[in-house]
C-alpha cells in the first residue's frame, strides 16, 4: 500500500512538473538571444563566404539586439568549420553560416559522421552570385577567347588557384576543364581570398571567383576578368561580358550560400532566426551592400527554413553524381 502511494505521489509530481518545464522552455526561448550568438564561417577570412557571413552578421545583429560575432575555423575544405557547427549546442547560440561547397559538395567527397540535411536545422537561403573568369596580369590574353587559345597551347602547364578540394572554385574549374577538353594544375587554397593573392601575385595564371573578391582587384587593374559564368552581365561589372557573348555558349556556374543551427536547436529559435534573416535581407543598407557584391537575394518563398531544406536537398541530387563522376577526393 505504501509502495502504490509513493508511486502515485511520484507520477503526480512528475506530471505537475511537465508544464513548468514547457513553461521554462517557453520563457527561455521569449528572451532569446540574452547573449552574443556565435557564427561559424567555415573558411578562411578574405574570401566571398567571409565577406558575406560578416554582412549578414552585422544585420542581424541589427534585428537581434545582440551582437553576432564570426569566428572562421577552416580547414579540409571547410569540413572542419561544418564538423564543428554539428557538434555545438543546439541552444541557438551557434550558428553555421555555410554554401555549396562546405555544406553540400563535402559530402560527396569526404568521409562525415554526419548527415549534410539531416544532422543541421535549416535556417534560411541567403544568396546566390555567378562566377568570374580571371587571370594573373600577365598572363597575354585579352579575352576569353584569346584565353582559350592560351590555355590549349599552354595545356597542363597552366595552374589554377582555387579555395580548396571541393570547393566551388574547384569544381567549376573542373567543369571548365571538361568543357574544353584540356587538363591543367589544380592549386587549393584555404580560401578563395588567398587565392586570389597569389593570382594578383602572378604565382598562378587562372581562377574562377565570385564577384565579391574579384571586384577590388579588376577595379585595381591587379587582374584580368574576361566573363561572368551567367546568362547575364553583373550589374556592379556592366563591361564584363557573359561568357554567352564572349565564346563560351552555355558555361555557367554559381554557388549560393546559407545558415543553418545544430540539429535540435528549439523550432522558436530557429524561427526568431529566420526572421531576423528575412528582415537584415530587405534592410536597405544591408540588402545595398549585397547587391553591389553582385548577390542576387532569394525572394521571400524561398527564404524559409522548409524552403532551404527541399533545395538542400535538390542539390545534393543534382550536383553529387558529376562531383563523384568527376573523380573529385578528399587530399
Amino acid at each position: 500500500m505504501i509502495r502504490k502511494s509513493v508511486v502515485a505521489t511520484a507520477i503526480a509530481l512528475s506530471l505537475s512538473l511537465v508544464p513548468t518545464v514547457a513553461a521554462m522552455t517557453s520563457a527561455h526561448a521569449d528572451d532569446y538571444p540574452s547573449h552574443p550568438i556565435t557564427m561559424i564561417v567555415p573558411l578562411a577570412p578574405g574570401g566571398s563566404t567571409d565577406v558575406l557571413a560578416r554582412i549578414t552578421a552585422q544585420g542581424l545583429s541589427k534585428q537581434l539586439g545582440e551582437p553576432v560575432i564570426v569566428e572562421n575555423t577552416g580547414g579540409a575544405g571547410g569540413t572542419i568549420g561544418v564538423t564543428r557547427a554539428e557538434r555545438s549546442a543546439p541552444d541557438g547560440y551557434t550558428i553555421l553560416f555555410g554554401q555549396w561547397g562546405t555544406n553540400m559538395a563535402n559530402g560527396a567527397i569526404y568521409s562525415l559522421d554526419f548527415d549534410m540535411v539531416r544532422d543541421f536545422e535549416p535556417i534560411a537561403l541567403v544568396a546566390t552570385q555567378p562566377f568570374m573568369i580571371d587571370s594573373r596580369k600577365t598572363l597575354p590574353a585579352n579575352n576569353l577567347k584569346e584565353l582559350i587559345a592560351w590555355l590549349k597551347q599552354n595545356g597542363d602547364k597552366t595552374t589554377e588557384g582555387n579555395s580548396g578540394v571541393g570547393s566551388p572554385s574547384h569544381i567549376a574549374g573542373i567543369l571548365l576543364q571538361q568543357t574544353l577538353g584540356l587538363k591543367w594544375q589544380m592549386v587549393p587554397y584555404r580560401s578563395a581570398g588567398l587565392s586570389m593573392q597569389d593570382l594578383v601575385a602572378g604565382t598562378v595564371d587562372i581562377a574562377l571567383d565570385a564577384p565579391a573578391v574579384v571586384m577590388p582587384q579588376f577595379q585595381a587593374g591587379t587582374v584580368k576578368t574576361y566573363a561572368v559564368a551567367a546568362p547575364k552581365r553583373v550589374a556592379v561589372m556592366p563591361n564584363i561580358p557573359t561568357t554567352d557573348e564572349a565564346g563560351l555558349p552555355g558555361f555557367y556556374f554559381s554557388f549560393w550560400h546559407a545558415m543553418w543551427a545544430p540539429k535540435g536547436t528549439p523550432k522558436e529559435m530557429i524561427a526568431k532566426l529566420n526572421k531576423a534573416t528575412v528582415a537584415a535581407l530587405a534592410d536597405p543598407e544591408t540588402h545595398k551592400r549585397m547587391i553591389d557584391l553582385a548577390q542576387e537575394i532569394y525572394p521571400p518563398e524561398q527564404q524559409t527554413p522548409e524552403a532551404l531544406k527541399a533545395f538542400h536537398e535538390a542539390e545534393i541530387a543534382k550536383w553529387w553524381p558529376i562531383i563523384k563522376a568527376a573523380g573529385v577526393k578528399a587530399e
